[in-house]
């Protein structure tokens, strides 16, 4: 089944061209904590991630996304990189799951609509 997959699903991650591609063209650079593999071609103009999963950008770690944008050309196994204090470690995306973010005044966050509070005054046409 992975191999059939590979051949007819684009959206699977690593497809049976890209395998091709990465094969006749491409360099392998590095892999990072997820299992995500990085390459780039042999002219050094265009980079890949074969994604270990699911096809998610959010799961490339801060060092991959600047080498990924090119923000900076050395990969982080090639500079030793250490992520900054401020930046945080991967979470999936957590949208329409019981975890995902709600904030104040969902109706989903507490399952009930907070009372108006009487600052809202509604529009009224001007009849003339």
């Amino acid at each position: 089944m992975p191999r059939f997959k590979e051949i007819f699903s684009w959206w699977s991650g690593n497809t049976f061209g890209m395998r091709l591609t990465l094969w006749r063209r491409g360099e392998f650079v590095g892999e990072d904590e997820f299992g995500n593999k990085y390459y780039r071609d042999k002219k050094g103009h265009r980079r890949y991630v074969i994604y270990n999963g699911t096809s998610e950008a959010s799961s490339i770690p801060p060092g991959w996304h600047g080498w990924m944008h090119y923000i900076t050309d050395v990969p982080p196994v090639d500079e030793k990189y250490q992520p900054r204090s401020w930046q945080k470690t991967h979470q999936s995306n957590q949208t329409g799951t019981a975890h995902a973010y709600r904030p104040d005044g969902s109706t989903l966050a507490s399952g009930q609509r907070p009372p108006a509070t009487g600052d809202y005054e509604a529009w009224q046409p001007n009849n003339k």
